[in-house]
């Protein structure tokens, strides 16, 4: 179907609503995004956005490379002394692929800044209590109580999203007993374009440079059986985070003594959605994103979720012909992928935070296989990386 002229609107300015509002209105469609805060903006923090992420930020023509450090590698070292366990060799083992470190808010400015540019009308100090779909067509209900009628509405609002909510119902997440701190240091540009995850019992650091080199992101992750608030608006003493990790090496502790300000926030596991868009007389509603999938950070695939999300939400409507069609199209392909990959990494805080003899011998295997081996290890997520959404545009 044709989408010049398709009214569509945008609940939500992060990745995901800024990267679909460009890849609509590329093709023609009437954009108008609302988003609740003031500025198109992002708290200080890194993303790391891998090769299947990279390809749909090239398809909708912007550029990634402009804003990002590219990496070189990513090594598993143990926590206590330092000693790398495992080194995945990006660009050796994948020359012909990018994975790329960037800054939260570069990212935001350049999608922002390519929605703009596409036409998109992007409308501050909107902030949506709830969706009704049980009209003719969909609507947002804003928290000054003005109605928004909709005629393609897109919910790309994130963790606690209406729209979600309006198509599913509330269900209860569910609290791993795993929290995460985030932090950002100086740095200085001679370090190597390495992610180190420095591995300990029950708890792993994650460290890379942004902004080439001269800034350094630190997300680090510890079990615990106290409930955290869900969200990224917690702040934290810093002396918190350093006797989480008093235990690890001078490397992890020498950057966290250097930690001034600190967020922490609960981890929390969410179904993927069962239902991600209805069809109504005369519209139509739609998840994207965090509101779809929300995702564990540890395979580092939110971002890149959503910019998959945001291309095939696009393409499958262009290719389909009506709305309905389109969206279910869209549903189709996206729902089995990111269930895989949400249960993936799930699956990978488990084995960064292993203890006692099983965490020696899975160490030993790991520093086994990398010296017989060592693309085996990079070629296990070859099915997250290599996938590319848009080859068959």
């Amino acid at each position: 179907m044709s989408l010049i002229g398709l009214p569509v609107t945008i609940l939500g300015a992060g990745v995901a609503g800024l990267a679909v509002a460009r890849a609509l209105a590329l093709r023609g469609a009437s954009v108008t995004l609302l988003e609740q805060a003031d500025a198109i903006r992002e708290v200080g923090a890194g993303l790391q956005i891998s090769p299947n992420g990279a390809a749909v930020l090239h398809a909708l023509g912007l550029d990634l490379a402009a804003i990002s450090t590219r990496a070189e590698a990513v090594e598993l070292r143990d926590g206590f002394d330092g000693s790398r366990v495992l080194r995945l060799d990006l660009a050796r083992l994948r020359p012909d692929m990018g994975w790329h470190f960037v800054h939260r808010a570069d990212l935001i400015d350049l999608l922002a800044k390519g929605a703009r540019e596409a036409g998109v009308d992007i409308r501050l100090l909107t902030k949506i209590d709830r969706v009704d779909l049980s009209g003719e067509r969909p609507r947002a209900v804003t928290a000054q109580g003005l109605d928004i009628d909709a005629h393609l509405l897109i919910g790309a609002d994130g963790l606690h999203s209406p729209t979600r909510a309006a198509l599913n119902g509330h269900v209860a997440p569910f609290f791993t007993h795993q929290v995460a701190w985030r932090a950002l240091l100086p740095a200085t540009p001679s370090e190597p374009n390495v992610a180190e995850v420095h591995m300990g019992p029950g708890r792993h650091l994650v460290s890379y440079p942004l902004r080439g080199g001269t800034v350094r992101n630190i997300v680090a992750v510890e079990e615990r059986r106290r409930w955290v608030e869900e969200g990224w608006s917690l702040r934290d003493d810093p002396m918190e985070l350093r006797l989480a990790f008093e235990g690890f090496g001078p490397r992890v502790r020498g950057w966290l003594d250097q930690v001034s300000d600190v967020w922490l926030w609960g981890l929390f596991r969410h179904p993927v959605a069962k239902r991600w868009f209805a069809t109504l007389p005369h519209g139509a509603a739609a998840l994207i994103g965090d509101a779809a999938h929300p995702t564990l950070p540890f395979l580092a695939q939110g971002a890149n979720m959503a910019l998959e999300d945001a291309w095939v939400m696009a393409d499958s409507i262009a290719r389909a012909d009506t709305l309905d069609a389109g969206l279910a199209a869209y549903q189709a392909a996206r729902a089995p992928r990111t269930a895989r990959i949400v249960e993936a990494a799930n699956a990978s805080a488990r084995a960064y935070h292993l203890s006692g003899p099983t965490r020696s011998l899975a160490h030993a295997g790991l520093r086994l296989g990398g010296m017989l081996a060592p693309n085996l290890a990079l070629k296990r997520y070859d099915w997250i990386y290599r996938h590319d959404v848009t080859a068959d545009r």
